[in-house]
């Protein structure tokens, strides 16, 4: 398993077996959104690209792009178009309908600041028309008190702000910044940001699909 440490929460655990998962196997807000996908797909942050390989399924092509050079190689012996790409790289223009962000795909925006640069290449990458669909989670849950009340430090930065690190048997990866962001602060920065969130399947736990446009 892959074991997912912060400085900010206890231990975690990713059964490898979720990150091979099938698309009967995915949680029903990430086959809503690989349903709805049509025309030239990107998928961000492919991984082992299980979402890339449920939409060669459903009769769909997909580019799938990761920064991990493993995983590209793991998706090209899957028989995928899997790319080492970071999308914020300049060199990499090309355009799609439907960019994929999914198993909480906010996160690699990493800190609220970082909005506004991850809109403006949104802007450059989406086609006229186009929807990302991003899925993320809430995590005021954790925060709350018996009596419902919101314990969070306010000036300590946004309570969806995480910091992450990765193990797997021994190799340990280098931490990373991880953005949960709650719908309403997405459709605040998406609006300030040219674009229209709305919001297409609760999950359930806290965590729901939008569908992000051009306004």
């Amino acid at each position: 398993d892959v074991v997912v440490l912060s400085s900010m929460f206890d231990d975690a655990v990713i059964p490898i077996e979720t990150l091979f998962r099938s698309l009967v196997e995915m949680p029903a807000i990430e086959r809503v959104a690989l349903e709805s996908a049509y025309g030239d797909i990107l998928d961000v942050g492919a991984g082992s690209g299980c979402h890339s390989l449920a939409l060669k399924g459903l009769g769909k092509r997909s580019v799938a792009v990761d920064i991990s050079p493993l995983s590209v190689q793991v998706m090209k012996e899957r028989g995928l178009d899997a790319r080492l790409v970071n999308f914020y790289d300049p060199s990499f223009t090309e355009t799609f309908d439907t960019i994929l962000m999914l198993m909480n795909g906010s996160g690699i925006i990493g800190k609220l600041e970082n909005m506004g640069a991850f809109f403006s290449k949104m802007k450059q990458l989406l086609n006229p028309g186009g929807c990302i669909y991003m899925d993320s989670s809430d995590l005021r849950y954790l925060f709350e008190d018996e009596d419902g009340s919101f314990l969070v430090d306010l000036a300590g930065g946004y309570y969806g702000e995480i910091d992450f690190q990765m193990q797997y048997k021994q190799v340990k990866g280098e931490p990373f910044d991880w953005l949960y962001v709650d719908f309403q602060t997405l459709s605040y920065y998406a609006q300030e940001n040219g674009f229209k969130a709305e919001l297409v399947q609760e999950g359930e736990h806290y965590d729901y699909l939008a569908c992000l446009k051009l306004a």
